[in-house]
């Protein structure tokens, strides 16, 4: 039996200065660490070589999500400064938002917005709060708002950052931080991948700002995970199945794909469509279903994507990878390098 795992056996020591600060230019000129679990091996490459890893027939599958500008500043009626993250929305013009204000926000009250709008608290509903606007939310935010870098990026977002948090394929807004393994994506890349016959599919999934909270519990199983919107579209099923029928791998592109397709997996169809919300939390000990392998950044320490990564590869095995990468001098987190994590058969269970 799996012994219970703690928050702790997921621990690494990161050097300061090996958290990325801004993206590799161009896209493409990031690194790969590539870990093969069936064959215990490591290899350092480019991200340039990955199309070569690929066979033709293989499916690579991306989340087309589209990173909005979320972050707003406004004002209570007492003059007090509050800060409005947007988290997803509701219908058309509530939502519901993570706040910093310097006394919390009462029921009702009004906070003041740029742009001559305001937003009304509705209710608290744990730790965020369902606002009311006076306007449309997603167009107000895009006029309005700034990209949400990550807690880690020690910089107040910029110009560039619009374009470079942002993977060359987001069509879908609704998402506060972006589906970090794509953004080493651009024209040449998936012209190479165009060259190898390797095909791709499309899903969706609006990464929320629960995405960096911390895992608070001891025990991992005593963890609840963050709810997010997901869709998995009949074409990207049918693309799957289409693949493993004629032999291809899957290989998800960042572990939002991982969530959305083992969320969509199970039943006697293996994959179906699905539409709605997820908290799926994959730890060691599940088994695959959808995936054969994972392009991903790396992840923070003792953090819920670490987990699903060990669960993948093994812990043992995926800990002393980083611990090589830290050594290598790899660049982390969301402007940092990627990983190419292949399991061992084990891991997988397709149906």
């Amino acid at each position: 039996m799996l012994k219970r795992m703690q928050r702790t056996d997921f621990h690494f020591d990161l050097p300061q200065e090996l958290i990325a600060q801004r993206p590799a230019a161009p896209r493409s000129a990031s690194r790969l660490l590539v870990l093969d679990a069936a064959l215990g091996t490591q290899r350092d490459l480019q991200f340039r070589d990955f199309p070569s890893l690929l066979n033709p027939g293989d499916l690579l599958v991306f989340n087309d999500t589209r990173v909005i500008a979320a972050r707003v500043f406004g004002v209570k009626d007492s003059g007090g400064r509050v800060e409005i993250l947007l988290e997803r929305m509701l219908t058309a013009d509530t939502a519901l938002v993570h706040l910093r204000a310097s006394k919390g926000l009462r029921k009702d009250a009004v906070v003041q917005l740029p742009g001559g709008q305001t937003a009304r608290m509705l209710a608290r509903r744990g730790d965020l709060f369902h606002l009311q606007f006076s306007c449309e939310v997603l167009p107000y935010f895009e006029a309005h708002g700034a990209i949400p870098l990550p807690p880690y990026i020690a910089r107040a977002p910029d110009s560039a950052d619009r374009e470079r948090y942002q993977t060359v394929y987001a069509r879908t807004p609704g998402a506060v931080a972006a589906p970090t393994a794509g953004l080493h994506f651009d024209a040449d890349i998936f012209a190479e991948l165009d060259r190898r016959q390797v095909r791709h599919a499309f899903v969706t999934l609006h990464v929320g700002a629960g995405t960096f909270q911390p895992v608070r519990v001891d025990d991992i199983e005593h963890h609840h995970m963050h709810e997010e919107y997901l869709e998995v579209p009949e074409a990207a099923c049918d693309a799957i199945n289409a693949a493993r029928a004629a032999g291809g791998r899957v290989i998800a592109v960042g572990t939002t794909v991982v969530r959305s397709l083992e969320t969509a997996a199970g039943g006697a169809r293996g994959i179906a469509p699905y539409r709605g919300a997820t908290r799926i939390f994959i730890k060691p000990g599940h088994t695959f279903r959808a995936v054969d392998a994972l392009l991903t950044n790396f992840h923070l320490p003792e953090s819920t994507l670490l987990m699903l990564c060990s669960a993948l590869v093994g812990r043992e095995a995926l800990l002393a990878a980083y611990a090589h990468a830290v050594r290598a001098r790899y660049r982390f987190f969301s402007y940092g390098d990627a990983m190419l994590l292949i399991p061992s058969p084990s891991a997988l269970a397709h149906p």
